[in-house]
Order: C-alpha cells, then sequence, then structure tokens
C-alpha cells in the first residue's frame, strides 16, 4: 500500500501574504505546515489513519471512547456492537499512550488527555490523504499508465513500417483509439483516487476495498 498525503493550501493564504506583505509572516506559515516526511511518519501507522478517517468525517469533538469503539469495529471487522470489552480496551490503551499524543504533537488533532477528549484542527482538514492498495496481481495506476504508453509506441512503429493488418485503419482512427484509451484510464483513476481518500466514505477505505 501507498500513502499520498499533501496539504491543502487555504485560498486565502495568497490573499494574506499580499495584504500583510512580510517575510516574517511567510516563515511563520512554513514553520506552520508540516512537511511530507512528518506526515508519512505519522499516518503510515494504520490506526492512526483510522483516527483521521473518523475526524474527516465528523469534524467535531469525539470522546476517547466512542473513537477507541469505531475504531475497534474497523480493525476487526464488526459492528459497533459486537466489540468486545477486551478489543476496545486493547485499541483504547494505544490510543492514549501512544498514537492520540503524536498526533497532537504533530497537530494534526487535538488530544486533551485529561478530559478523554479529541478535536480536529486546521491540519485535520488540510491533510488529504490518498491510499493505493495493491494486492496480490493488481497492477498499480503508474504501471497501467506506463503500459498504455509503450502499446501506444509499438502501435506507431507499427504503422510507421506500415505492417498489415494495422494499416487496415487509418492513422487518425487509431490516434482516436488511443486518446479514447487515455482518457478512460484517467477518468477510471480520478474517480478510484476519490473513493480512496480519508474521510470520503463511511469507512476507511482500506476496508471499502477489500469489500469488493
Amino acid at each position: 500500500m501507498i500513502v499520498v498525503a499533501q496539504q491543502q493550501r487555504p485560498p486565502d493564504a495568497d490573499t494574506d501574504d499580499e495584504t500583510d506583505g512580510g517575510d516574517d509572516d511567510e516563515s511563520d506559515e512554513v514553520e506552520e505546515r508540516l512537511t511530507k516526511g512528518e506526515i508519512f511518519e505519522v499516518l503510515r501507522n494504520q490506526r492512526r489513519r483510522y483516527v483521521l478517517q473518523f475526524l474527516k468525517q465528523d469534524n467535531r469533538p469525539v470522546e476517547l471512547g466512542d473513537l477507541a469503539q469505531q475504531i475497534a469495529a474497523w480493525e476487526y471487522e464488526t459492528t459497533l456492537e459486537g466489540v468486545t470489552p477486551e478489543q476496545r480496551k486493547r485499541v483504547y490503551t494505544t490510543l492514549q499512550q501512544t498514537h492520540l499524543p503524536k498526533m497532537d504533537t504533530s497537530g494534526i488533532l487535538e488530544f486533551d488527555s485529561d478530559r478523554g477528549v479529541i478535536e480536529p484542527t486546521e491540519r485535520t482538514r488540510d491533510i488529504s490523504v490518498y491510499l493505493e492498495i495493491v494486492p496480490g496481481r493488481e497492477f498499480a495506476w503508474r504501471e497501467l499508465y506506463l503500459s498504455l504508453g509503450a502499446i501506444s509506441c509499438a502501435l506507431v512503429a507499427a504503422l510507421w513500417l506500415e505492417i498489415y493488418p494495422l494499416t487496415a485503419l487509418s492513422n487518425l482512427v487509431w490516434m482516436a483509439v488511443i486518446a479514447v484509451a487515455v482518457t478512460v484510464t484517467a477518468v477510471a483513476h480520478i474517480y478510484h483516487e476519490r473513493n480512496m481518500r480519508l474521510g470520503h466514505g463511511e469507512q476507511p477505505p482500506e476496508l471499502s476495498y477489500g469489500e469488493r
């Protein structure tokens, strides 16, 4: 599985820079933004991705107990009612002691350990996480595009050498075939990527993909 993460720049960020007109403000903004390395370090763990999925879904403060219950249901592939006390406690403990403090330190969320409440932050909304899951013998999208490019090059070479029966169709028709193939692939890729983003559906994309 490949995790691709980025921070979305707020629409009014450019306006603010122009209004303030100071290099100091620009430096402060850069310091506040997480690096890709920091994002990957936090979100390479599945349980922390589940936390982000939950927060992106509701975008409201949540109690640690409710969060642990939902994540346990996802991890053990059961309903909220089907989670056992042992499963919930196992998730609760690791969230409280390890994962939530780490995410709080990075600013991806705010964790009040005394109250047991987790709140989303601006970074929660700004971070866009796309998961590319390639199980078994399936191609990754980059390999699919590479295959399309190789086939297109081979087709062009065959037409240049006037190899029959490819010459039975005009060059314009073959160009149209290649264009349609690339366009259809790109549309399918965009649709797939949208469904593989954390917070897009009711459950993590890793689980949604496994049901297909």
